[in-house]
């Protein structure tokens, strides 16, 4: 596959299921689980979805790799620089250790010094286009993949995760074999919980144990946590188990509930960087109705060569005092039955 389509089909996949595991964030497995029976759908507004920080994380790093190819500690602040305005327009559920980290920025810290020590998932959901930019060179892989992570995130866990989306990503785009992928991955597992979950992952698919079942296993039962580990070890093993099938993968994953959106994110730019924007379901690509990152906004990104896109701050801060009223509204649905 060209390596082009990879990087389309990533910013793609994360955009898709951010937007479709949105609405049920936070649910228990129970209640996930209603929302794709009869087939999962955009729902988040009027039959349409929007996109929360996974993808615009995704898409700032994708930007800074864009500017600074060469130059990892250049990337490093462009990153920073980003985040920095992006919390400046008001976003909605931004986690609190990205917070503390991005008050540090504002504060004059450094960006390879801001990062708190958190082993929270914000890192880890926007790494896979850092293997999909990146998929032919290891090293320089492994480097961005570990600074783009300090910005926010030091925790050793964090770190890790980060550096196993990448990677998972880059042999995604390569089409490497399921074999050759745990083979390349299980070099990257430095805690003791991610080696816990890897062995379980390596069982659980010579068993053919739906993605459920995993999660279950790795104590994930009533949702995926927010904790790094486990949201990368049931995003690899949705991949992993459905690999190919882009909509069985989101499927089984936002039904496991719990933060279905960054885990249906990181699944879906790994299994996206493979499958490409044609193995995406086309309904759930024309579905995302945002602005200013709406669909279009990412093919640009997606482009190779030249300045990417940038976002118009007060449009920005706009859309997003918009989304918190939905965001709101969907607090307050909640509280009513059947739900």
């Amino acid at each position: 596959m060209n390596i082009s389509h990879s990087i389309l089909g990533c910013l793609l996949g994360t955009a898709v299921g951010d937007a479709l595991g949105l609405p049920t964030e936070g649910l228990v497995r129970r209640k996930a689980k209603r929302w794709v029976e009869g087939g999962l759908r955009h729902r988040f507004i009027m039959g349409r979805g929007m996109l929360s920080d996974d993808t615009e994380h995704t898409l700032m790093l994708a930007a800074a790799l864009r500017r600074q190819p060469e130059d990892v500690k250049a990337l490093q602040r462009d990153f920073g620089g980003q985040l920095r305005w992006w919390l400046a327009a008001l976003p909605a559920g931004v986690g609190l250790s990205t917070a503390r980290a991005i008050g540090k920025l504002w504060l004059g810290f450094p960006a390879s010094r801001s990062g708190v020590r958190s082993a929270g998932n914000g890192a880890a959901m926007r790494s896979a286009i850092v293997g999909a930019v990146l998929a032919d060179d290891s090293e320089k892989r492994r480097e961005v993949a570990l600074a783009a992570c300090r910005v926010t995130h030091t925790d050793p866990r964090a770190e890790e995760s980060a550096l196993l989306v990448a990677e998972a990503a880059a042999l995604a785009a390569k089409g490497a074999e399921t074999r050759d992928v745990l083979d390349a991955l299980r070099p990257l597992l430095t805690s003791d919980i991610m080696k816990e979950h890897f062995a379980v992952l390596e069982s659980a698919l010579m068993q053919n144990s739906c993605v459920s079942e995993y999660a279950t296993r790795i104590a994930c039962g009533h949702g995926v946590s927010g904790f790094a580990p486990n949201s990368v070890a049931v995003a690899l093993y949705g991949w992993l188990r459905h690999r190919g099938d882009f909509e069985r993968m989101l499927t089984e994953i936002i039904a496991c509930g719990g933060d279905t959106d960054s885990v249906a994110a990181i699944a879906g730019g790994i299994c996206g960087a493979e499958v490409g924007e044609q193995g995406i379901p086309s309904a759930w690509i024309a579905g995302i109705c945002d602005w200013p990152r709406s669909v279009s906004f990412i093919r640009r990104m997606a482009q190779t060569h030249g300045e990417p896109p940038r976002v118009f701050w007060p449009a920005a801060l706009l859309r997003n005092l918009f989304f918190l009223v939905i965001v709101l509204l969907h607090g307050f649905r909640r509280l009513l039955p059947p739900y």
